[in-house]
C-alpha cells in the first residue's frame, strides 16, 4: 500500500486544475523610461499589487519610434497600452484610428496647460533646454538666437526618431518663423552630430564631445540630487522654452481593456507620480507637494511656455522635417 501512495499523490496532482496564471498587460514604452534607472519596475510593481495581473513592458529607443510601431503593427499590435508619444505626435497617432477613449477623469493639478483629450492621459511634463557644463562655459547663450549666431557646438536628436528633437524643430520654427531654415543653417557646422535617441545624445555631451546638449530644464535636477553636483545646468532661454507633456493611450485592439483602463486611471495617482521625478526626471502632472524634491522648483522657466497645436504640428511635421535635411545637408 505504501508504493502505491506516491502514485496516488502524482494522479492527484496531475489531475487538480492548474492555477489560471494573472492577466498580462503589455505596454509599449521607450528604453529608458524602463532602463536600470527608470520608473518603470517601480510603476508595474505598484501596479500589479492592485490589479492582480503582471505589466509586461516593450521598449524602442525612443519616443519617436513608438508611432512609427505602432502604425506599422496596427490592429496586431501586441500592445495594450502605449506610453511615451508627446503632445507634438499626439494627432497623428490618434488619426490612425488604433487609440481608444481612456475615461479617466482625476485632475492633472499640476500640469500648466488644461486638458481635454479624451483619448490620451499626460504622466508627466517638461521644458526642452539646452544643458551646458559650468566648469567649462561660463556664460551660455541667454537666448535661441544666441545660441544660433553663437561658437558653442551641440549635439541634437533626429526629429524623425525623437520627441525632443522634434521638439526642437518646433521650437525654432516658433522662435524663428520662417526664417528657421536660414537660422539651421547658420549653427549646421557647430552640431557635432545628431542622434537617434536622448541618451545617446546626453552620453556623448557628459563625454565631453559638444558644449552643449538638447535635453531639459529638469537635466540638473539628477545632477544634484543623484551626484551631489551643481556643475550641469540650463540656459535660461530669453524667447521662452518649448513645453513637452508626455502622454499614455489604450489601444483599441487590446483584449484586456478593463486592465488598460485600469492604468490608464492610475497615472494621475502618488503611487505613479511619485516615481516621475526621480525616476524619469520629469516634472509630475500632479502636486505633490513636499514631495517633489527641491531641485525640481529651479526647473521651472520664467518666460513664456511655448506649446505648438497639435493639430498644426501633424499637418506641418513633414514639411518640417524636409526643410530641415535640407538646411543641414547646405
Amino acid at each position: 500500500m505504501r508504493r502505491l501512495i506516491p502514485f496516488l499523490i502524482v494522479a492527484l496532482c496531475l489531475a487538480a486544475p492548474a492555477a489560471a496564471a494573472p492577466r498580462a498587460l503589455t505596454v509599449y514604452t521607450y528604453a529608458s523610461f524602463v532602463g536600470d534607472w527608470g520608473p518603470g519596475q517601480a510603476i508595474a510593481t505598484a501596479f500589479e499589487t492592485t490589479c492582480a495581473c503582471t505589466v509586461r513592458w516593450i521598449a524602442v529607443e525612443d519616443a519617436g519610434v513608438l508611432l512609427s510601431r505602432l502604425r506599422l503593427e496596427g490592429g496586431a499590435t501586441e500592445a495594450d497600452v502605449i506610453l511615451g508619444l508627446d503632445t507634438n505626435l499626439m494627432a497623428e497617432a490618434e488619426a490612425t484610428g488604433l487609440l481608444a477613449p481612456h475615461g479617466v477623469t482625476a485632475p492633472l493639478d499640476a500640469l500648466p496647460i488644461p486638458w481635454t483629450s479624451p483619448t490620451f492621459v499626460p504622466f508627466d511634463f517638461g521644458w526642452f533646454a539646452f544643458i551646458y557644463d559650468a566648469e567649462r562655459m561660463a556664460s551660455p547663450a541667454g537666448s535661441l538666437r544666441d545660441l544660433i549666431e553663437g561658437t558653442a557646438t551641440v549635439v541634437i536628436q533626429d526629429p524623425r526618431t525623437s520627441t525632443p528633437g522634434l521638439g526642437l524643430l518646433l521650437w525654432m520654427r516658433q522662435v524663428f518663423g520662417d526664417e528657421a531654415g536660414a537660422a539651421w543653417v547658420r549653427i549646421a557646422p557647430r552640431i557635432v552630430t545628431v542622434t537617434k535617441g536622448w541618451s545617446e545624445a546626453y552620453g556623448l555631451f557628459l563625454d565631453g564631445e559638444a558644449d552643449m546638449v538638447l535635453s531639459y530644464t529638469t537635466s540638473p535636477a539628477y545632477h544634484r540630487i543623484a551626484e551631489q553636483t551643481e556643475r550641469y545646468r540650463w540656459a535660461p532661454f530669453a524667447e521662452g522654452h518649448a513645453l513637452q507633456v508626455e502622454v499614455a493611450a489604450m489601444v483599441a485592439a487590446t483584449d484586456v481593456p478593463d486592465l488598460a483602463r485600469a492604468f490608464l486611471a492610475f497615472i494621475p495617482t502618488r503611487a505613479f507620480q511619485t516615481t516621475i521625478p526621480t525616476g524619469n526626471w520629469m516634472m509630475p502632472v500632479i502636486d505633490l507637494g513636499t514631495d517633489l524634491p527641491a531641485p525640481f522648483a529651479e526647473a521651472v522657466p520664467v518666460g513664456p511656455s511655448l506649446w505648438p497645436d497639435p493639430a498644426e504640428v501633424a499637418a506641418r511635421r513633414k514639411a518640417l522635417i524636409d526643410d530641415w535635411l535640407d538646411a543641414l545637408a547646405r
